[in-house]
């Protein structure tokens, strides 16, 4: 059955409105409960402070909350926004904006309730240290906020941006594409964001003397664990601004959208690994704050390398975007590619979480002894060369898919 062109806009602005604030309600939701629930255990330990307390957790779950506003917005434009250009297209960038800021705000709400949870247990056992643990926990949950930032940006310019000299085939692909790609990508980011905007929040409880050393440390390890999703925006910008009219149709709808999948996927485990290892750092650094040093260095150089599966996925995303293919409407023809995409993006999380667990567990131990720090970066390097191992595989199954299949 034919329906009219604002019909299949207005089904799929509502389809993505639905998965804006479906998705975007589920991380602010997580890390809101978790601060409510650790806001009661300090209220059962200090009764005294459930003032402080209260006002604490209130403050920090309105910050953990903006994720799922932002996600709110989007949902309300896209309910009532008509669009423009080629019906289709349109819908199809709709659907990808839905994605984009749904997906994006799971993480950056979850992250968001780590410093207020903590911040809260922190008031109850230091309160002399209310005002500088509310003012850690304001930077460390607005922080955790940039990921969904990208996926709002990214849902924007797929909202307003006129496609109308964008084919439908394979242009739906590349904005959709676009979507997952920013979206699944600031998963990780925002969660590993959250982890040493936590711990370091705990820090500064235990080791006031130290806060400007610890939050030091943390905004780096919070930097870096924000780089996973500037990969998925970076593919995001490069599958929604660059020029697909010239591509066949098929398979080039299954190579953008397997490039938006492989980043996207594949930088999830990283952003949550290195949110453990600078969470280990940030409460190292409190026990001792003479260890900032050796812990901040090697919690870089573990890392580094937890970040290699997502460099995998990105490069598996640019040969998807740029090699030449041609025609073919077989299903093996966008069965490869697309298959590539997706074991490169599920291959990058396993080895970004336990590459990231083996360098936290080596950055607590160096905080306790630092002179061991040669020795457990050693072992700590092997290890995560190990654990890198089935990344690799990953990305050898998919370059086979690409150029020997």
């Amino acid at each position: 059955m034919a329906y009219p062109d604002q019909i299949w806009i207005q089904a799929a602005s509502f389809a993505g409105a639905a998965f804006s604030v479906g998705f975007g309600a589920i991380g602010a939701a997580l890390g809101e409960g978790y601060a409510a629930g650790n806001a009661s255990e300090a209220m059962g330990r200090n009764p005294e402070k459930s003032g402080d307390i209260l006002k604490n957790m209130l403050i920090g779950q309105a910050v953990a909350e903006s994720a799922g506003i932002f996600a709110l917005v989007i949902s309300m434009l896209l309910i009532f926004f008509e669009g423009h250009g080629e019906p289709l297209v349109t819908a199809f960038a709709f659907l990808g904006a839905g994605l984009s800021m749904g997906l994006s705000a799971i993480g950056s709400g979850m992250g968001g309730g780590f410093p207020a949870a903590e911040a809260c247990q922190g008031i109850a056992d230091n309160p002399e240290t209310q005002g500088m643990l509310t003012t850690n926990m304001l930077i460390g949950s607005a922080v955790c906020q940039t990921p969904a930032i990208f996926g709002m940006v990214v849902a924007f310019l797929l909202m307003f941006m006129d496609f109308s000299k964008i084919p439908l085939e394979p242009g739906w692909a590349a904005l959709l594409g676009g979507g997952f790609a920013v979206g699944l990508g600031a998963i990780g980011s925002g969660v590993g964001s959250g982890i040493p905007a936590g711990s370091a929040t705990r820090g500064m409880a235990r080791q006031p003397a130290a806060a400007t050393t610890i939050r030091t440390n943390m905004l780096i390890g919070s930097a870096v664990s924000q780089t996973p999703a500037i990969f998925g925006m970076v593919v995001a910008f490069l599958l929604i601004f660059l020029d697909w009219s010239d591509k066949p149709a098929a398979p080039y709808w299954a190579m953008l959208l397997g490039a938006g999948l492989s980043t996207g996927l594949s930088a999830i485990g990283p952003g949550i690994g290195n949110g453990l290892t600078a969470g280990e750092a940030a409460e190292g650094i409190a026990r001792v704050p003479e260890t900032s040093g050796p812990v901040t260095t090697t919690m870089l150089i573990g890392q580094t390398v937890a970040q290699s599966t997502v460099i995998y996925g990105f490069l598996v995303s640019l040969i998807l975007l740029f090699i030449e293919r041609e025609a073919s409407t077989t299903m093996v023809a966008w069965a490869i590619p697309l298959s590539a995409g997706l074991c490169m993006g599920f291959g990058g999380i396993g080895p970004g979480v336990g590459e990231g667990i083996a360098a936290a567990y080596t950055v607590r131990r160096i905080a306790r002894d630092q002179e061991l720090n040669v020795l457990l970066t050693r072992v700590m390097l092997v290890g995560q060369a190990v654990s890198e191992s089935t990344g690799i595989y990953s990305l050898i199954v998919s370059l086979l898919l690409l150029f020997v299949i």
